[in-house]
């Protein structure tokens, strides 16, 4: 599959793929550091991102000793130094070492499993081992929980997160791991009071994926941190907010009353558009009003409903505005770009509904046609 990648691109990636082999040259004298490189770059430019670490780690593995023990001390000397320890947050590191964790995976994951989790906790200090620790939780899933149980206390927030992000159980790119939604939550026990957002951003993603299956699962976990009294307040309620973020978008009540919403005051609302006809390639231009007790807090959204090809329908949740109804009324308005040739929603001529969500609930809806471009 051909990448796309541009020239200056192409450079980068060569730029990578040197400095790579230069840290594995000066590890170890026997390493070939021009062969390496133009093994690397003769398939590169041709493949996608996770062809691209597979491939490093492949040759890789045709440059260093089969046997991972042999390996090891050579791959531990070609590391450059930690990332910063004094950081704690947004510090993924070079993702140039991320095939490092395919190559452990490669040579260690059925022959040296003690082994490979040690290189993946010395690996995730340069760039996230998030991939490659979940071939291991498949294969040695008890003895990778118990060792991600020593990872909980480690010194290094990224060995911290990577016991959080590593087991979630939607990983972006990540192979699905056999583990129950419940196993991991006496890890992020541990982990939801980190004094890096770096961790617990991770603690309220690996929630919010697990919000898709089990949302009291979730509600529950969180009612407990709470009760427990360990982290920060105002960090604890980013990661509330943060892990209920799904949730909020599909309505759900529990999450909207945990967030301080309640989804069944009465309120008046009206929406109705500022312009019509509506075109693609224009914008969506509507008002709403809203209307209710004084002082009560509103989390408002819209759903769009989207004509697709084929005439089905689907739908998509935006936010509007998070308020008080200062005085018991507020008045909000909204341009919602509709462009033309996205390549990644395509807009349909046809009927389309608006609906205002105001704590979850849907209050007002009004119908309208997408016409062609003008």
């Amino acid at each position: 599959m051909a990448s796309g990648f541009s020239l200056k691109d192409q450079l980068f990636n060569q730029e990578k793929t040197r400095y790579l082999a230069g840290l594995f040259a000066a590890a170890d004298s026997g390493f070939d550091a021009a062969a390496f490189e133009a093994e690397v770059m003769a398939q590169l430019p041709d493949l996608e991102l996770k062809e691209r670490i597979t491939l490093i780690a492949e040759v890789l593995a045709r440059h260093l000793p089969a046997n991972l023990e042999a390996a090891a001390p050579v791959l531990r000397r070609a590391l450059p130094p930690p990332l910063d320890p004094s950081l704690s947050d947004d510090d993924f590191g070079d993702f140039i070492f991320a095939p490092l964790g395919e190559f452990v995976v490669l040579r260690g994951l059925e022959a040296a499993p003690d082994l490979s989790l040690q290189l993946l906790s010395e690996i995730t200090q340069r760039f996230s081992m998030e991939w490659a620790i979940r071939p291991f939780l498949t294969h040695w899933t008890d003895q990778t929980l118990a060792v991600m149980q020593g990872w909980a206390t480690s010194d290094s927030y990224h060995v911290r997160r990577l016991v959080s992000e590593g087991t979630r159980p939607r990983l972006p790119w990540g192979q699905s791991v056999p583990l129950t939604l419940a196993q991991p939550l006496p890890l992020l026990d541990q982990l939801h009071a980190d004094p890096t957002r770096y961790v617990t951003r991770s603690v309220a993603n690996h929630l919010n994926d697990i919000s898709k299956k089990d949302p009291e699962l979730v509600l529950d976990r969180l009612r407990s941190w709470q009760a427990a009294d360990q982290q920060r307040p105002q960090e604890l309620a980013w990661m509330t907010v943060h892990a209920l973020r799904g949730l909020v978008k599909a309505g759900h009540s529990g999450a909207m009353e945990m967030l301080g919403y309640d989804p069944d005051m009465p309120f008046a609302a009206t929406v109705t558009l500022r312009d019509d006809p509506v075109h693609i390639g224009g914008a969506l231009q509507f008002d709403c009003q809203l209307d209710g007790a004084p002082d009560t807090p509103v989390l408002v959204d819209y759903r769009l409903h989207f004509q697709r090809p084929g005439g089905k329908v689907s739908a998509k949740v935006f936010k509007l505005k998070q308020s008080v109804l200062t005085g018991g009324s507020t008045r909000l308005s909204k341009r919602h770009p509709l462009k033309a040739g996205a390549s990644t929603f395509t807009l349909v001529p046809g009927p389309h509904r608006l609906e205002l969500l105001v704590n979850g609930r849907v209050r007002a809806e009004l119908s309208f046609d997408l016409l062609p471009p003008q």
